[in-house]
């Protein structure tokens, strides 16, 4: 039972990624980035493919050499997700990586030499209906940024932002979208506070160089549900040293925590005390690595003894309720069955896929009405 968020999203225009609407009423889109060699086109490939099957809307791909954008262009014909080309400094590569498919670029316009190069690689985008991607970063401020402002700054990466949107909107160039990275909290919510009181641009939320996967979950749950809260963001991506379908998995539990999106299975599970009539933290761990796959969205409460047991299942599509030697199963609120507590994985695990099945089946015969 999905509940609705009382978020009231800041109104940005929106562009296109391929065919993934970012910014306006679309939804909050979820991406990260290979980290795989480009040049190895079957790794990149695989990598790419378990992002998608995390729920990745965007993938982004680094193109560092005219041999790695050769590559980014087989790779574009294995996958059907929007690839994103990131291109730093040299401006034939961006012209390259758009002839060799991109769905976006991402390059800052300051960055990429004199006046013409810019114009060439706006002319390029235009021509093949691609947006860019402004990328402010606190770690690389222009030199007389830094000095101006001392130290890196809302201020700072704001001015940064607002020199390459000028560049672009001088060209009458509108098709991007920005993002104003730091690696710390208020740095970073500072930053996309200032700028998206400034521009009605879509925003491409993200903590640069989060950390490693439990200190930068953490920083960038704090950070990103900040500005989400704010209704400030349009797409995200949560930067940690770890897998890069990892990523993906946080930043849905993210937008899932604060109701902006589902994805799957909702786990809501007691902390487990020793009223608990089975080991819930075994039992969950079980099922969140059994139900990944599942795409559907579903509320799953799993609670180990009567206290709050019943209350939490009558909100779940699917609640239990921890007793022994059967517990009580609730679906959409009422009372179903009991089940056999040493088997609640097997049993759980089938009634989830079932509910699941019966939601896409639904959602299927819904198209198909509307279609008519």
């Amino acid at each position: 039972m999905m509940h609705h968020s009382p978020i009231k999203r800041r109104p940005t225009r929106q562009i296109m990624v391929g065919n993934v609407a970012i910014g306006g009423n679309a939804p909050i889109s979820v991406q990260s980035m290979t980290n795989t060699n480009t040049c190895n086109i079957d790794a990149t490939v695989a990598q790419i493919q378990r992002c998608v099957e995390a729920g990745a809307d965007l993938m982004r791909v680094s193109t560092p050499t005219m041999e790695s954008v050769a590559a980014f262009a087989q790779i574009k014909k294995q996958v059907n997700v929007p690839l994103i080309a990131d291109i730093h400094f040299d401006y034939k590569i961006a012209l390259a990586a758009a002839e060799a498919g991109a769905d976006c670029l991402r390059i800052n316009p300051g960055n990429i030499g004199n006046d013409q190069k810019v114009r060439e690689v706006v002319s390029c985008a235009c021509h093949h209906n691609i947006p860019i991607r402004i990328g402010v970063n606190a770690g690389s401020l222009e030199k007389d940024l830094q000095k101006k402002y001392g130290e890196p700054t809302g201020q700072a990466m704001l001015e940064s932002a607002l020199r390459h949107i000028d560049i672009l909107e001088k060209l009458n160039f509108q098709d991007y979208k920005i993002s104003v990275k730091a690696s710390n909290v208020f740095l970073t919510l500072d930053a996309y506070r200032l700028i998206s009181a400034e521009v009605d641009c879509p925003l491409h939320l993200g903590v640069t160089e989060a950390g490693v996967y439990r200190t930068g979950t953490v920083k960038s749950a704090i950070a990103l549900g900040g500005l989400l809260l704010d209704g400030i963001g349009d797409t995200m991506r949560i930067s940690l040293a770890s897998p890069p379908e990892e990523e993906i998995k946080i930043g849905f539990d993210i937008l899932k925590s604060l109701n902006i999106r589902s994805n799957g299975v909702n786990f809501i599970a007691c902390p487990s005390c020793s009223r608990q009539e089975f080991d819930v933290i075994k039992v969950m761990n079980e099922l969140e690595s059994r139900l990944e796959d599942i795409r559907e969205p579903l509320d799953l409460s799993v609670i180990g003894c009567k206290v709050n047991g019943p209350g939490e299942a009558k909100e779940a599509t699917i609640g239990v309720v921890g007793a022994s030697p059967n517990s009580l199963v609730y679906k959409m609120g009422q009372k179903s069955h009991l089940i056999d507590t040493t088997n609640l994985v097997d049993e759980i695990e089938k009634m989830v896929r079932q509910k699941a099945k019966e939601l896409a089946d639904k959602r299927a015969s819904e198209i198909v009405r509307v279609a008519q």
